[in-house]
């Protein structure tokens, strides 16, 4: 059931009550208000839960939020010496949280903070101002962005493209207008972006900052979250980065450009899983030295937790490739998950990511099978089980790998099962109903007694009135 929704005035107007009627002091009168909304079922995410505070202006009985003054210091000084200030000002109460940006945009944020962009094309400084205003007030807020901004920001891209900086406000932008918004990234593409985001990436390849930015917002061209949408292009858009504008290369020679900058490959690895749509993407990936890359950095880095996680996750990505399957194999990825799984038991992610690394590998793979048994892979699964028996995605993924072991080579089944594995798995089909398929299917081979329900044989009358 959809929650209920007030206006930012009614909960102001309840805190003043608060005050005025009951003598509270402004904290507590917030805190009541908002216990109050939220007994009657009222979403409060977009509201600013805080006392609105009395202007600078002439008429000192003129209250409001601090978001809102900065507002309208810019609607009345668009050309004082103090717009850059404003500007700055008003960034920092939208970077606060996202009640203030989404106020601020009900109160005509956004045709302001863009027409001050485009009148100020040309001064660099103020530019760099100007877009920060912009990114932060489209954080959240993806349906802002019009024909009109996403003309600017493709403009400001070409124009600006030697400045690092200008670049990446303008791609953070970008990002943030794509994100769960199909019809932006759609436009966006059209119009070019694609090119230009690969292009920053090559051209300020030293600059972490901006490699990271430019790589993430790649990652969301290739997303498709926005539910309005029934069928998004996210596949297109993942075939054009790598077959129009080399985007695997790109961001492989920036991973080798930032070997101890792990939050980098992070972002990455991150982004090199979503292109790995094709069987010859993957292959191409090995190829281009990116699975080199990746054993290099699962064997120097495993320490670090979020990198493992997003190798881990590019691993299981490129590993759809039957050829590349072998080739981490014979690299010796399979005992490098196993240590990395074993390093980091107690994260979620992690474990996740490494039982579906697993089970990919095992895949129609016998002898696969055998080198993950012989480095401690299923009892590595078995473990995660043990540790994360209320994650149903660890569940499901470690339920998959030991049916991938014992599918093709039942004489895995009796060790698989001294390891605790039948009481886990069932255990698992009591606790998740997601998992009821592949748990079954996991007990099925494993040589466990399951019972396995015909829910429809077709035999109890015709589906034809």
């Amino acid at each position: 059931m959809a929650k209920r929704r007030i206006t930012q005035e009614t909960f102001d107007a309840a805190v003043r009550e608060n005050i005025e009627e009951f003598e509270m002091d402004p904290d507590e009168a917030v805190r009541e208000a908002v216990e109050q909304f939220e007994s009657q079922g009222v979403d409060l995410s977009c509201i600013v839960k805080a006392v609105p505070t009395v202007s600078s202006g002439d008429n000192q009985t003129e209250q409001a939020h601090e978001v809102l003054q900065a507002l309208d210091s810019l609607k009345i000084g668009n050309d004082s010496p103090g717009v850059t200030e404003n500007i700055k000002s008003f960034t920092e109460q939208c970077s606060l949280e996202f009640a203030k940006r989404y106020l601020a945009a009900q109160k005509g944020a956004y045709p302001i903070i863009l027409t001050y962009c485009k009148k100020i094309m040309e001064e660099q400084e103020s530019m760099l101002s100007a877009l920060s205003a912009l990114a932060a007030l489209t954080d959240g807020q993806p349906d802002l962005l019009d024909a009109e901004g996403q003309q600017f920001l493709l403009d400001v891209l070409k124009k600006y493209q030697a400045d690092s900086s200008v670049t990446r406000v303008a791609i953070c932008t970008v990002r943030h207008c794509c994100l769960k918004h199909e019809q932006n990234r759609q436009d966006l593409v059209k119009g070019g972006i694609l090119p230009l985001l690969t292009g920053a990436i090559t051209q300020h390849s030293g600059c972490a900052d901006l490699v990271k930015e430019a790589s993430s917002a790649l990652r969301v061209m290739t997303f498709d979250d926005d539910v309005r949408v029934t069928f998004g292009h996210a596949h297109e858009h993942a075939k054009m980065i790598v077959l129009e504008h080399n985007g695997l290369k790109v961001l492989i020679e920036a991973a080798k450009a930032h070997l101890c900058n792990t939050s980098v490959l992070s972002e990455l690895c991150a982004t090199l899983s979503r292109l790995a749509v094709r069987n010859e993407f993957c292959q191409d990936v090995c190829d281009l030295g990116g699975l080199k890359l990746m054993m290099t950095l699962l064997a120097d880095s495993y320490e670090t937790a979020e990198l493992v996680r997003q190798v881990l996750s590019a691993i299981r990505a490129v590993a759809g490739n039957d050829d590349v399957k072998d080739a981490v194999v014979n690299a010796g990825g399979v005992q490098l998950i196993v240590i990395a799984m074993n390093r980091h038991m107690s994260n979620v992610a992690v474990c996740e990511q490494g039982c579906a690394c697993l089970s990919v590998l095992a895949l129609r793979k016998p002898n696969n099978c055998k080198v993950i048994m012989e480095n401690g892979g299923a009892l590595a699964a078995v473990q995660a089980m043990k540790t994360h028996t209320d994650v149903v995605n660890v569940q499901k993924q470690a339920c998959m790998l030991l049916r991938n072991l014992v599918s093709r080579a039942r004489t895995y089944s009796q060790p698989i099962l001294e390891m605790g594995a039948e009481a886990l798995i069932a255990q698992a089909l009591r606790t998740h109903q997601d998992c009821g398929d592949v748990g079954k299917a996991a007990l099925r081979d494993l040589g466990c007694q399951v019972e396995l329900r015909e829910l429809w044989t077709g035999k109890q009358g015709s589906l034809a009135k």
